[in-house]
């Protein structure tokens, strides 16, 4: 084999470090991208904060005009002192101080100077932390009859629990976490199981329902309010311990049969149940809504849709001008340090046109947006358009990539509500009518959350009734989807969603 040169020209895509780093700025959240220039405030010199020093100069106006308004203020005072003669004030006697201080120169409970705000505690530290499960039950612990060994057990057992109140730890695995023997932390489960709140420790939710059943028949006007007779409390108990899948499944007629009782007995029995709560640790769950900012304002303004971009909050990032004064007067024997220098005004000045690149996008994405859905911003849901990125990527001149980067975590303030951008990114239904022209699956599926709002409790719709109700409003669907849709919405099948008859 000979070894020879070849010259050959070809074309290859290469992603710089800048424009994958401008990539990656591209698709960042609101809270991320601030975290990110936050970062780059610290590691780099030139950057500057311009939010912080307005701020400042307005506390520094401020501060001026109280101190000039107090000058102003203190020179009236002295002109009005120079005007007016002083009067010398003659000494009290000792009748006039008695009559002031009234026998008495102590002052009263209700005399004493009133505290101002700076005695009182911040808000910040009046906030109490809410309860957690385990703190309940560990103050439970420690006021129950149960000491040494056991209360090691009982902690261990109060450790392990699920955030819904359940214990699925095996019993031997915390007999030998707790050197004990299995009947013994069975003794100590069944302490715990009386804690309140009623069922929590339970191991399953039949023996969760079953717990919370022996607290209702210790109590003759709670059960008493659901049954019409105490000794069908047995009946209820039979239902939870032996029948609990038909119950799931809502067979009452099958629970009706093998327990030998009529249908209506198995009603008042489920009227019972239904009053039980199946997850003992939710009145303790700590999950709180979070708040989202949205990336951009969408409003009408004289007939026309504007597009605002929300930089609260978001540092405003400028190239120090002192640094700049110092390279341009740095001399020949310092090259180090102005070598260091121009490389981080490099990268200062790309991350300023990063910023300003992506909030350029972000505003072109979304007035194409607001100029496809239009009428769903006028209207509302039922008039939101079919739309996918390809469609936005042609109006906007950009790669899908790119419509798809800037539309990730991005969130839009409109008419219509606070909404993700990839919220008016859906598929089309066909309908027959308005010649072809597809329906937004967002308008479906809220039409079929409508109309199981409205539907008959004791006889819910099925997926097929509703397949046959959208096609009398002239839209096809499979009812595979319908049942897809019906899962998105969180909304449970026609044979679970069925109540007993009043």
């Amino acid at each position: 084999m000979d070894l020879r040169l070849d010259l050959r020209l070809s074309q290859k895509l290469v992603m710089t470090p800048q424009l994958q780093q401008a990539i990656k700025l591209l698709q960042l959240s609101r809270l991320e991208l601030q975290q990110t220039l936050s970062q780059h405030l610290v590691e780099n010199p030139l950057l500057e904060d311009l939010t912080n020093e307005v701020q400042d100069e307005e506390i520094a106006q401020s501060e001026e005009g109280a101190l000039e308004a107090k000058e102003s203020g203190q020179e009236g005072e002295n002109v009005a002192e120079n005007t007016e003669p002083e009067k010398e004030v003659e000494p009290l006697t000792s009748e006039e101080w008695d009559s002031v201080l009234d026998g008495d120169w102590r002052a009263g409970p209700m005399e004493q100077t009133a505290a101002s705000d700076d005695d009182f505690p911040s808000y910040e530290q009046t906030l109490a932390k809410p309860t957690s499960l385990e703190e309940h039950l560990e103050w439970q612990l420690r006021l129950s009859s149960l000491e040494g060994k056991d209360r090691i057990i009982g902690r261990t057992i109060v450790g392990n629990l699920e955030e819904n109140g359940y214990l699925s730890v095996p019993i031997e695995e915390i007999a030998e976490d707790s050197h004990a023997t299995i009947d013994e932390v069975e003794t100590v489960l069944r302490q715990v199981q009386t804690f309140d709140p009623p069922g929590v420790a339970a191991r399953d939710l039949r023996e969760c329902l079953l717990i919370q059943l022996g607290y209702l028949a210790c109590d003759p006007i709670g059960i008493g309010s659901y049954l019409h007779s105490h000794s069908k409390t047995d009946l209820v108990a039979a239902v939870v311990s032996e029948h609990l899948p038909d119950l799931q499944k809502k067979r009452y007629s099958n629970i009706s049969k093998a327990l030998g009782v009529p249908v209506e007995d198995i009603y008042e029995a489920v009227r019972v149940i239904e009053c039980l709560e199946p997850k003992p640790g939710r009145p303790f769950s700590t999950d709180s809504n979070s708040t989202i900012i949205p990336d951009v304002y969408v409003m009408k303004h004289e007939g026309e849709w504007v597009v605002l971009l929300n930089e609260d909050g978001l540092p405003r990032l400028r190239v120090s001008p002192y640094y700049r004064r110092l390279m341009t007067n740095q001399s020949e024997g310092q090259e180090s340090t102005k070598t260091y220098l121009e490389e981080k005004l490099r990268g200062a000045q790309w991350i300023i046109r990063s910023i300003d690149q992506r909030n350029k996008t972000i505003v072109k994405v979304v007035t194409s947006l607001v100029k496809f859905q239009e009428a769903f911003l006028e209207k509302g849901i039922q008039h939101l358009r079919p739309l996918v990125l390809k469609q936005v990527a042609e109006d906007v001149g950009m790669h899908e990539s790119t419509i798809s980067r800037v539309t990730t975590n991005k969130y839009m303030h409109c008419p219509q509500g606070i909404l993700e951008l990839k919220y008016f990114f859906n598929a089309g239904i066909q309908r027959t009518d308005m010649h072809g022209e597809e329906m937004s699956s967002v308008t479906v599926r809220e039409m079929i959350r409508e109309m199981v709002a409205q539907e008959d409790a004791t006889r819910p719709l099925k997926d097929q009734e509703i397949v046959s109700r959208l096609r009398t409003k002239d839209i096809i669907i499979a009812r595979r989807t319908v049942a897809k849709y019906r899962a998105e919405l969180h909304i449970a099948s026609a044979s679970q969603r069925k109540r007993i008859p009043s």
